[in-house]
């Protein structure tokens, strides 16, 4: 098959560029930065020539800035349009677990994407995934710049980004479902007790302060709104053991002997 990862330099992007190639289909790397497949979802240059021929379209792009919507709701309806146009057979919207009850900028803009997708020309498969621990362990390292951590009261089920991607790259490998299917991770964590595992991990003698989230964000947290006991797909890793397992690698790459 051919396969076109749009957001295939990003993180989760990358994962699935790797495993699809692994299992021998042609795939195209399409991003603003890619070497050879520069698009630009916002302007929809480039897409035309880098969908022709493509079977199916995963759809891993990113952006949690203020242009979120114009990136992700706007550049999906250029993206469909688009695969309309090259005779696309399966559209792969990466997404989150429970984005439609959690009423907040980024998960809203998700959530229209979503529907978007849902309603679009294209057969498609929304692949629902639980916050991945690569994000928890970025937004713990931004915050203990302040040499504290902020701990609200929240359920989380993190997922390693690696199994997501190896979930993706199987759900674009068949039919569109015309459905959402989910990966969550192997159980659900209090953000507190994920904060004291990253602490421990990383060594860092850092305050955890409780915060309380106010309304329908705060219930929504507390009640797991972000979590999921329905997951067609559960990962294996746990954070702690994730974390684990990164402290390794780095340890293994500063005692890497440098050059000459």
């Amino acid at each position: 098959m051919r396969i076109a990862i749009v957001g295939g330099t990003g993180t989760l992007g990358g994962h699935v560029v790797t495993e699809l190639r692994s299992r021998g289909h042609d795939v195209r790397v399409l991003s603003r930065s890619a070497p050879e497949y520069r698009v630009d979802l916002v302007t929809g240059d480039g897409l035309g020539s880098a969908l022709e021929g493509c079977d199916a379209v995963v759809d891993a792009s990113n952006n949690a800035s203020r242009k979120a919507a114009a990136v992700l709701v706007g550049g999906t309806r250029r993206l469909l349009d688009a695969e309309q146009a090259a005779g696309v057979r399966h559209h792969v919207c990466v997404s989150i677990v429970g984005c439609d009850q959690l009423p907040m900028g980024y998960n809203a803009v998700k959530a229209d994407q979503e529907r978007l997708v849902g309603q679009g020309p294209v057969p498609w498969t929304i692949v629902r995934a639980t916050q991945f621990h690569e994000l928890i362990a970025k937004v713990f390292g931004a915050a203990a710049r302040w040499r504290a951590l902020p701990a609200p009261r929240a359920l989380l089920q993190p997922v390693a980004c690696a199994e997501v991607g190896r979930y993706v790259a199987d759900i674009a490998e068949q039919p569109a479902r015309q459905a959402a299917t989910s990966i969550a991770g192997p159980g659900v964590s209090e953000l507190r007790t994920l904060a004291r595992s990253w602490r421990l991990a990383t060594g860092r003698p850092l305050t955890l302060i409780p915060v309380r989230v106010p309304g329908r964000i705060g219930r929504a947290l507390r009640s797991g709104a972000l979590t999921t006991g329905q997951a067609e797909m559960t990962g294996r890793v746990s954070f702690a053991a994730w974390l684990e397992a990164e402290a390794g690698t780095a340890v293994t790459a500063r005692g890497k002997p440098g050059p000459g």
